[in-house]
């Protein structure tokens, strides 16, 4: 990993993050699997220009599950790594502005 660019993958926008974000300020990102807190923690505070208070990481595992047109073939989904990041009240990230 080089730049702050490639730690953060993409948000990730459900039921639940969206509670998270309007309730708890907490923001989730699918993050690099190389990446640790601290790398994380300068990442959001450098793309989005806010204080971060505390950065939880989780490791999805892969998971198998069956074809929907098809019962006997297995399809194989990869694990990603998650980050859960806490703001400083006051603080938001716009590309979770607007979604319920």
């Amino acid at each position: 990993m080089t730049t702050v660019y490639d730690i953060l993958r993409r948000p990730l926008i459900t039921e639940k993050t969206s509670y998270q974000s309007s309730n708890l300020n907490q923001f989730t990102f699918e993050v690099d699997s190389r990446a640790n807190k601290r790398q994380i923690k300068e990442a959001v505070e450098t793309m989005f220009d806010v204080t971060v208070l505390r950065v939880n990481v989780i490791n999805r595992p892969a998971k198998v599950a069956r074809n929907l047109r098809n019962r006997r073939r297995q399809v194989r989904r990869g694990g990603y790594k998650k980050a859960i990041v806490t703001l400083k009240a006051g603080d938001r990230i716009d590309v979770f502005e607007g979604v319920q």
